[in-house]
């Protein structure tokens, strides 16, 4: 089987196969699981806890279930299928798995990466419109869903329909779309799939965060200049945003830059064990998302507790302030400034 994917791959300039020893492909198979196991788990209970607790379904909190699905979706049909395969030592799926799983990782990923991009964009929109101004509601976080589903599956679809491939990446136990390949029509469609997948929703992320943050700070200058100091909330938004921004940079930054420098430089060879880091980033976000985006909410991190221990802790459901009641704190506050306009 794995011969049949090697015919398939003849194109590939920078990755060589039977670089691991028997123990190395066990480590990867080790890490893999224990990132495939860690994501199901995690992004089950979002989506558990979302469906008991009544007060976590409201719209801001769409996005957040979106995600989870995502990650859950990259976890089970490109995790555990590299988690096996890892522990083979080489891609035992043939030509038709290696397709599958290429897309179906593609397809997940894309949407997560997606709905990163539409989380960003509400927060700012929600935080930095005054109370009125902008009423969120159900239809607007359902369009920012189903934009994300539709964005990725507009763009991993065309290589199964012969503009671009899915071919072997790394150390050969996973598949991807094939980013070495010198055909001028596999090419241009990475090329475009790199613009609109990956610098599109990057370039949306940084902005609605910058923007929030500043947003954050002219909020913060009024309030000294009235005589008050500045809010302990407004100080773990902005450090939550700038965790959010670089776990996105650690994950993501590295996968898409290799695979643009393999694009732009025919002759540039990669060592696949090299080439393999970027790639396990980016699938470690299934465990990474789920953490940053959803248990640091301390709202639903006090339902998730009630929900695990099956409701023994009660005074778990008397919570503080969660990240949603965070904006409206600051959505008052802009309302009485002159920041309402922002």
């Amino acid at each position: 089987m794995e011969q049949g994917i090697q015919e398939g791959n003849s194109s590939s300039l920078s990755v060589s196969s039977g670089t691991l020893s028997r123990t190395g492909y066990t480590v990867l198979a080790f890490i893999m699981g224990v990132l495939s196991a860690g994501g199901i788990i995690l992004n089950v209970l979002v989506i558990v806890v979302t469906m008991k607790h009544r007060q976590l379904r409201q719209p801001l909190s769409y996005a957040l279930v979106n995600l989870a699905i995502c990650d859950l979706g990259c976890a089970l049909f490109g995790g555990i299928p590299t988690t096996i395969t890892s522990a083979m030592g080489y891609f035992s799926l043939g030509r038709v798995g290696c397709v599958l799983e290429g897309f179906a990782v593609a397809f997940f990923g894309i949407a997560s990466l997606c709905t990163i991009g539409v989380i960003s964009v509400e927060r700012y929109v929600v935080v930095s419109n005054p109370m009125g101004a902008v009423l969120f509601q159900t239809r607007h976080a359902v369009a920012g869903v189903v934009f994300s589903w539709v964005w990725s599956f507009v763009w991993n679809t065309p290589p199964l329909f012969g503009w671009g491939s899915f071919d072997l990446e790394g150390v050969r136990t996973s598949c991807a779309p094939n980013w070495y390949s010198r055909d001028v029509g596999i090419m241009s469609y990475i090329v475009i799939y790199l613009l609109f997948c990956f610098a599109v929703p990057f370039t949306i992320i940084t902005v609605s965060y910058s923007r929030l943050l500043w947003t954050l700070r002219q909020v913060t200058r009024l309030q000294v200049a009235e005589g008050g100091s500045t809010n302990r909330v407004e100080v773990q938004v902005a450090r939550m945003v700038v965790v959010m921004v670089l776990a996105f940079l650690l994950t993501w930054l590295p996968y898409a830059a290799m695979a643009l420098a393999v694009v732009m430089d025919s002759t540039l060879y990669i060592n696949p064990i090299i080439a393999t880091i970027p790639v396990y980033l980016a699938k470690s976000s299934t465990v990474y998302n789920p953490i940053i985006y959803i248990f640091m909410n301390r709202q639903f991190r006090g339902c998730a507790i009630n929900t695990v221990l099956c409701g023994r802790r009660a005074w778990i459901t008397d919570l503080q302030t969660s990240e949603g009641e965070t904006t409206v704190l600051l959505q008052a506050r802009a309302r009485r400034s002159p920041l309402k306009d922002l």
